[in-house]
Parts: structure tokens; sequence; C-alpha cells
């Protein structure tokens, strides 16, 4: 790929959620369709989503900007926000909280979707919005299989985006669904509710066939996702989901005939199968064995879809984060330190303990958090006095626990700069910074110890997770792939938001450098520099 060739007429920027380098790295060997061309054009085997809170929301918002999730304002999935009016001052990342009525919090609510889907808590735009301002004519769209995918990778100035909620696809509160895709949900919904056979094994994924045994009498390992009458609700996490976010990916291709116009199109995916099985079964099962070799099939048949309309494209495929499998299977595979979170470890019992101890009375809780990690707040409803005396108990009294390595103040953690070295030198706090946002972040961060999986109990269905500080959260595949690329491989470390730069480049948006975190890289392979 020569540097003075012109720019591709549509660009397809892939995130698969919860694929680590350590899964691409595992499989790498068995794909034969998408990701094998992938495999074959320009690989950095060893991406970094370089800051601390490793969640989905925080990861794409790194893909489309070249900026570091804190920048971007996206700090977690979710944080806390005591200022707000309503009573539920849990805020989602791609919600509108201004908006009345509006609820995230309650787990219920979440699942209703008691909230309005919105990128407006995305602080900087997006290469789409980059390209549509000096090329109205391009076209920003995305579709994936969760808001927040699709949102972060698109942005505010979208001209079409969709994600899955409940059964089918759905877009902006305020926007009709299109012909095409109305289509597609019913004949999703035709099916989705039906019983379906088990997959076929692949031969390779035999020796992860074993049951493993969690929670009450509950197991993962052999799972081939066959499904009974009436099970929907199992849909997103098995091979199908994808399935479904390719084909919505495939019916606004053609609605809008992308990459067959003048100008260059942007199509941003997001495929989120493969977190759901992660959080599900695990990552070294069975399941995630048929995932892998599911989503490599899937691809391929996207690309040649490409490829029978003739359209000169680029591809850049990435993840948000890595993943960490149950701790059951671990402590059977050499880490007998792997254990499950103190259920007492959060913001609820720790701020119970330290409100007797400094005899603060009253019924209200002195401490918020999300989950057992992240971001920890001080109640506003104490006089500053008393905010300075539970901050300093609470974080003394974790920083005691067995599981944390580390609680970080938020003051020492706005003090500290940006890095630029190499993300796996990086130190903890460097990371935390990378995800900080001085309005947003927590008055403190607690960070477990490697191999602390932060589900204290899977009587809710998910056995693993992600959202660590380590590198096997961080750590993600990027991958580049054009026709008549010429293949290389490069094992140095780099960085997501150095996908930005590197898009614009092939586009020719020029991204000021003041305005990036992230650098472009020369993926032309030979003497030329598609960076110039």
């Amino acid at each position: 790929m020569a540097a003075e060739e012109p720019a591709p007429k549509l660009v397809v920027a892939i995130s698969v959620d919860q694929l680590s380098a350590d899964l691409f790295s595992e499989y790498r060997s068995s794909f034969t369709g998408g990701l094998k061309r992938l495999a074959s054009g320009v690989v950095f085997p060893s991406g970094y989503q370089s800051h601390a809170a490793t969640e989905t929301c925080p990861g794409h918002s790194t893909i489309m900007t070249g900026v570091h999730s804190g920048r971007a304002g996206i700090i977690a999935n979710n944080w806390i926000d005591l200022s707000i009016k309503r009573d539920d001052k849990t805020v989602y990342c791609a919600e509108d909280e201004r908006i009345d009525g509006t609820s995230f919090g309650d787990i219920t609510a979440a699942m209703q979707g008691d909230y309005v889907a919105s990128a407006w808590h995305l602080l900087v735009p997006t290469l789409g919005e980059r390209l549509k301002k000096i090329s109205p004519k391009s076209r920003n769209v995305a579709v994936a299989g969760k808001d927040r995918s699709a949102l972060m990778m698109g942005g505010k100035d979208v001209d079409d985006i969709y994600w899955w909620k409940g059964n089918g696809f759905v877009t902006l509160e305020g926007r009709g669904t299109s012909s095409s895709m109305a289509a597609l949900n019913q004949s999703i919904g035709e099916k989705i509710d039906k019983a379906r056979p088990a997959y076929a094994v692949p031969a390779h994924c035999a020796a992860r066939n074993a049951k493993i045994m969690h929670g009450d009498d509950q197991s993962v390992g052999d799972y081939a996702f066959q499904r009974p009458d009436g099970a929907a609700r199992v849909y997103r996490g098995s091979p199908d989901f994808d399935g479904s976010v390719i084909a919505a990916a495939t019916a606004l291709l053609n609605q809008h005939r992308l990459g067959q116009g003048e100008a260059t199109d942007i199509l941003s995916i997001g495929l989120a199968a493969t977190d759901y099985i992660g959080h599900s079964f695990g990552t070294a099962g069975l399941e995630m064995c048929i995932q892998m070799s599911a989503l490599d099939q899937s691809l391929g048949e996207f690309f040649d879809i490409l490829d029978g309309q003739n359209i000169d494209y680029v591809v850049m495929l990435t993840a948000d984060h890595g993943g960490l499998d149950l701790p059951e299977r671990m402590r059977l595979q050499g880490v007998p330190s792997a254990q499950r979170v103190d259920p007492d470890l959060n913001a609820k019992t720790i701020g119970a303990t330290v409100a007797k101890q400094l005899k603060i009375a009253g019924d209200k809780p002195v401490l918020h958090a999300d989950s057992p990690f992240g971001d920890y707040y001080v109640s506003l409803d104490l006089s500053e006095k008393q905010r300075a005396q539970v901050k300093d108990s609470a974080i003394a009294l974790i920083a005691a626990h067995p599981q944390v390595e580390k609680v970080l103040d938020h003051d020492d953690i706005s003090a500290i700069e940006v890095p630029s070295e190499s993300p796996e030198e990086w130190t903890l706090a460097q990371r935390v910074r990378a995800s900080f946002h001085p309005d947003r972040s927590g008055d403190f961060i607690v960070l477990l110890k490697k191999g602390i999986t932060p589900i204290a109990s899977t009587a809710r269905g998910y056995v693993a997770t992600h959202g660590s500080p380590w590198d096997y959260d961080r750590r993600v595949p990027i991958l580049f792939w054009r026709s008549g690329i010429q293949h290389f491989e490069q094992p140095l470390s780099v960085m997501t938001v150095d996908i930005a730069p590197t898009l614009a480049a092939l586009v020719g948006v020029d991204i000021p450098a003041y305005e990036t975190d992230g650098k472009c890289l020369d993926i032309d392979g030979g003497p030329e520099n598609s960076c110039e």
C-alpha cells in the first residue's frame, strides 16, 4: 500500500468486546476466515488500552477519538454524581441524566431501559465527526451490540446509529427505524425465541471441553450454545448475537451505499458476544473456543460482502479491553491465588464501619461506589471536616485489605502527568491517571490485586470479568487490512489512542498533535509512509 494511494472509500472500524491479546494469540493458528485475513495485514499484537478503568465505555471512547478515556470524560461504565437532581445518583456513561424521569442505578431499571441513550458525556470528537467537518458528503454510521459501544465510536454527529435493546435494534430517541432495520428486527424476532441446536464443536476445541463447577452446584466449560424454546434472554451470550450485529452492519452498508459515493464513509461496528460469553462462561472453556471460531467465520462472510461490492475499504479491528477467566478454573490451571472478591469489600459495608468509628449519626450512607474497585465518593451531606475524616479513614481501612493493591487519592492523581512512555512501563498511578477526570472521578480510587475477580457471587449469572489495571485487561490486538497492504507484524507496544491518528492520515483528516494522546502508525510496510 503506497502512501500516494487515494483515500479508501470506506473505513470499517471494528471493536470486538473483550478480545484480549491473549485470546487472539491463543486462537490465531485456528483462524480460517476474517481474522485470518486481518492477520495477513498489519498486526500489532501488543496493543494497549493503556488506562486502569478497563471497561467497555472507557475502552470504546479511545478507539475513534485518539485520546485517553479520562480526557474523553469517560472514566468508567458508571460513576456517581452526588450533585444531580434525581434520586438515583449513579450515572451511566451513555445516558443523558439531565432528562426528567430517567434512572440507571437499579439493575432492573437498567434492564428496562429507563434512561435516554446519548453520547453527551463524550467530551471530544470522533474521527467520523472530524471527517464530516471537512467532507460534508461523508457518512458517519455506527452499529453495535451495546449502546455505549456505538455511541462512543460514532459520537454525537452520526448519520445513522443502531444498537441492540431487548429483542432488536433501536436508534436515538426521536429518530425513526429505517425499513431495512425494521425488516431485520422482524427476521430476528421470528427466530430469537425458538430452540436452537448445539454448535458443532471444532476439532481444536475438544481439549477445552471440560466442566468447571462454581457457586451453588453451577458449571461452565462444556456448553455449545444449544437453547430451548423461550430462551431469548440468553441470545446475547451466544455467537448468534454477533451474527445479528453483522447483519445490521450489512443492512446499513446497503441502505446508505457506504463506500460507493464521492467521499469516504466510516462504519463503526461493535461486536459484543465475546464479552457476554466471557462474563457468563469465562475465557478458557468450550464456549469461548466456539465463539472465536464463529467470530472468525462471521467476519469472513462480512468481508466477502464488501469484496462483492467492489468497495475500496480499509479495516481496523481492536478491542475495548481484555478479560480474566473465572477463578475456579484458574486455580486448576496454575494460579492457586485466584480469588473472588470479599463480599464485604464495598462502599456500603466500609462506609458503615467508618461512620461507626467516627460516630457519625444518621441513616444516610457516607460512602458511595458502583463496585468494589474503582471510584469511591464521600457524601456531600457531611461537613468538610467530616468528609476529610471519612475519606482518610476509608482509605486506611480499604488499603489494609489483603485483596487491595493500592488506593489513590483524587488530588494525588490529579497532580500526575499523563505519561508518554511505553504503556507496559507505566506505574499503576499513571494508568489510573489516564482514565481520570477531575470533575467526574471519585474522591479516591481502589485497585485490586492481580487475579482478584470483583464478582463476589455467581448467583446472577456472571462468573468472570475485567476492569483491572493489570495487563491481562489492558492488552488488545490492533489489526489493519486493506487490499494490497504489505504484511508485517510489530511486536512492540502501541496504544488504541494511536488508531484514530492512523486512520485519519489515510482519509486526509489532520488531527492536531495537541488534540490527541496518540500517534500515527506507519502501516505502509515499505519505503513510503502512510502517515505523510
